[in-house]
């Protein structure tokens, strides 16, 4: 097979979860443009519907739906609607996200539970629902977005967020798991761990402390509108087919200091 035949997404169905906005709208425009349908859904509808509107222009199908990943018929609506409106589904990207900034014995509850509802007990919730169909058709893809915050801590002075780096930390560990238990199905489930990218989510850290942050990277900058775009594509297609239980770390080189 060429090498251009194995990052070709052509027939392939993909969700994005949190595909509205950032880092999750640059994914799915990614896999639209390798030729994918692409479902983006998230709380908020009418960003999903925009994006939705644009992967469209591309030439392929896109639909947007709306979602709280923390509500488990919601989960499933997505995926039941998603087969049923295109057919298929091969291409999960779990990107949908929440934190939440204090100092650790200032964390409520409420907030704890909050961010590792979303972050991680959404994660599997759609890998469940999205894996039951792919187990189904003996196939598929999952990509887990983590965040590089799992593998380090931070000083207090630059991010005080430790649910969200906390829930990041489970989702790898769940990514491996998964994959050893459903690589005899032909899924493959890996991770990608995104440095720091301009968002929404980021916004206050980086506007406080964004001189810090980008003196700690490597490659002296914050992560571009094109800069997850191949290792999304890489991971959703037949170019991974030997790759599972991996997390692919896009951080400029701020893990390797």
């Amino acid at each position: 097979m060429r090498t251009a035949e194995l990052f070709d997404l052509s027939g392939r169905v993909a969700v994005v979860t949190g595909g509205g906005r950032g880092i999750g709208r640059q994914m799915a425009e990614a896999l639209a443009e390798m030729g994918a349908d692409v479902v983006v859904c998230s709380r908020k509808l009418d960003r999903c519907e925009e994006a939705a509107a644009d992967l469209s222009a591309l030439g392929v199908r896109a639909l947007a739906m709306a979602c709280d990943a923390r509500e488990p018929d919601q989960v499933a609506a997505v995926v039941e609607g998603t087969v049923r409106e295109l057919g298929r589904l091969d291409v999960l990207v779990n990107n949908a996200g929440a934190t939440w900034g204090a100092a650790p014995e200032d964390v409520p509850p409420e907030a704890w539970r909050k961010v590792i509802d979303v972050n991680l007990t959404g994660v599997f919730a759609f890998c469940q629902e999205a894996g039951r169909v792919m187990i189904a058709r003996r196939g598929g893809r999952i990509v887990n977005v983590a965040s590089v915050a799992a593998f380090r801590g931070f000083p207090a002075d630059i991010v005080d967020a430790l649910p969200y780096n906390a829930s990041k930390g489970g989702v790898i560990a769940l990514t491996r798991d998964l994959a050893c238990k459903w690589a005899r199905h032909g899924i493959t489930v890996n991770a990608l761990a995104p440095g720091w990218f301009p968002s929404d989510m980021s916004a206050g850290v980086l506007g406080e402390r964004g001189d810090a942050i980008v003196s700690r990277i490597p490659l002296g900058r914050l992560g571009g509108p094109d800069d997850l775009k191949g290792a999304v594509v890489f991971l959703a297609s037949r170019a991974s087919d030997f790759v599972t239980g991996q997390t692919l770390v896009v951080d400029g080189g701020e893990s390797a200091w």
